[in-house]
């Protein structure tokens, strides 16, 4: 697995307090190199008044937000290099960038595992000319910051302007800018995005060995991100633990890759089964560390079942609408159910009624001849209308002839027969069972199913004959 540069980006409400802390070699144990882009603190100072002084009138909740800080963590192949020069070139880098002033400072962590610059720079600009607004009439202020019309709004009962309010007289600056207003720039998402493509360019441009160089982490990769262990962070075992459960499944990810799965598969694993989970989860019970580790657990597990699976030999697939085929399984049971009717009545009943006739002879037997015939006559008729009705029967489900249905049936149960013998021999080889070689069932399953079906046909028939039929109790009761 690639490794990832780590750059990332906070908002500063005290800027002056946090440049005094970066560089203060008696607050940190390895301070290499300090750098400032402006000779003095000058402007840092007024930038921090200024920034205040606008957020008061805004009325905004929340802190004032003063400059912005980068952190960016360097490869240990940097430590062999000028720390003043690798700080002064990442800083300028970034003021020829974007045009604004900077302070940073190079640092080891306490165990000097974590080789690291930190960026101050401003939002801000210098107007080229500063604004000045001298007061015509004295201006009055609360203790909010608000501009009030007179003196009385501000006076207590005392007489006394009240503490915290205050008063511009007439002839002096009520208000002056010296900076433009913040860069939308550095709010915008895709700033930081930027800022990490560059510096993990800048930072590759002196490591020479392939597999040593960044790359920055992609969030619709197959990866989880891990996160950094700040100094004294009270929640440092819960966030080691979480990055050991974040580089387990970054391990499996690659697992499944090298075993052929599709990075978009494991990608919709990782977002079904991590992220929307733990959003489900958030939701229910709130943040949950140990909540979220089995949550990460439950979806390499299921990453490594899919490995698994992908190392046995693809499963047969059917190549037959089985919807279909069952529709035509009991149109086969229909013709069956009509040509057995049919050859019940040629090689039953006819040949019955036509025996009748050759024996019924005599001279007074004219009219029990003629009524035999008219049986005789009446069953033929009916054969011959069944007959006729089967290409009906087929025409309604869309097949032309009897001869069509055949062929499509049989090469269908053809395919089922040979999908059932490879499922079968697929599932010998997955589950590793040695079982003995069968014969083919699904021919006779088939049959056995038209037989139950006919069986069940011959069933109805019965019934609704024997219901029809006048019981012996029934005659009786009539004498």
């Amino acid at each position: 697995m690639a490794r990832h540069s780590f750059i990332q980006m906070s908002k500063l409400s005290d800027v002056k307090g946090r440049i005094s802390y970066i560089s203060d070699p008696k607050r940190q144990e390895h301070l290499y190199a300090t750098f400032s882009t402006r000779e003095d603190m000058t402007f840092w100072n007024d930038l921090a008044r200024e920034c205040q002084e606008e957020f008061r009138r805004s009325m905004t909740k929340g802190k004032c937000i003063e400059a912005r800080e980068l952190i960016i963590a360097l490869q240990e192949e940097y430590t062999q290099f000028d720390p003043q020069q690798v700080l002064e070139d990442f800083t300028e880098q970034f003021k020829k960038r974007y045009n604004v002033e900077c302070v940073s400072a190079l640092h080891h962590n306490k165990t000097k595992k974590n080789y690291h610059i930190h960026l101050i720079f401003s939002e801000r600009r210098l107007l080229p000319k500063p604004e000045v607004k001298i007061a015509t009439r004295s201006v009055f202020y609360d203790e909010l910051g608000k501009r009030v019309r007179t003196k009385k709004e501000i006076t207590g009962e005392d007489g006394q302007i009240r503490k915290g309010c205050t008063v511009i007289k007439k002839g002096e600056v009520y208000k002056s800018h010296l900076f433009t207003a913040k860069d939308e720039v550095f709010k915008n998402e895709l700033f930081l995005d930027e800022t990490k493509q560059f510096y993990t360019a800048l930072i590759n441009r002196n490591i020479h060995d392939p597999e040593r160089r960044l790359k920055v982490f992609d969030p619709n990769s197959i990866y989880l991100p891990t996160k950094k262990i700040g100094k004294n962070n009270p929640k440092a075992a819960e966030i080691e633990a979480d990055n050991a459960a974040r580089q387990d499944w970054n391990r499996t990810a690659d697992m499944a890759l090298v075993s052929g799965i599709e990075e978009s598969k494991i990608i919709e694993i990782r977002n079904e089964h991590v992220y929307d989970e733990a959003t489900r989860s958030v939701q229910k019970h709130g943040w949950l560390p140990g909540l979220f580790r089995c949550i990460i657990q439950k979806a390499k597990e299921i990453l490594q079942l899919l490995i698994r699976e992908t190392e046995l030999p693809p499963k047969p697939v059917l190549s037959v609408n089985m919807a279909e085929y069952r529709t035509m399984q009991k149109l086969m049971v229909k013709l069956q159910d009509e040509a057995k009717t049919i050859r019940h009545m040629e090689n039953v009943e006819l040949p019955k009624l036509e025996k009748q006739l050759a024996e019924t002879t005599g001279l007074f037997k004219g009219k029990e001849r003629k009524a035999l015939s008219a049986q005789i006559e009446h069953i033929q008729c009916e054969i011959e209308q069944r007959k006729d009705k089967i290409p009906g029967i087929l025409k309604e489900d869309g097949y032309p002839d009897a001869q069509a249905f055949m062929r499509m049936y049989n090469k269908a149960t053809v395919l089922v027969e040979q999908y059932n013998r490879d499922l079968a021999a697929w599932e010998r080889q997955v589950h590793g069972e040695q079982q003995p070689p069968q014969a083919p069932p699904e021919k006779e399953s088939i049959r056995k199913k038209l037989r139950d079906l006919e069986a069940e046909a011959k069933r109805r028939n019965d019934a609704r004959r024997q219901q029809t039929r006048p019981r012996s109790h029934d005659y009786d009761r009539g004498r």
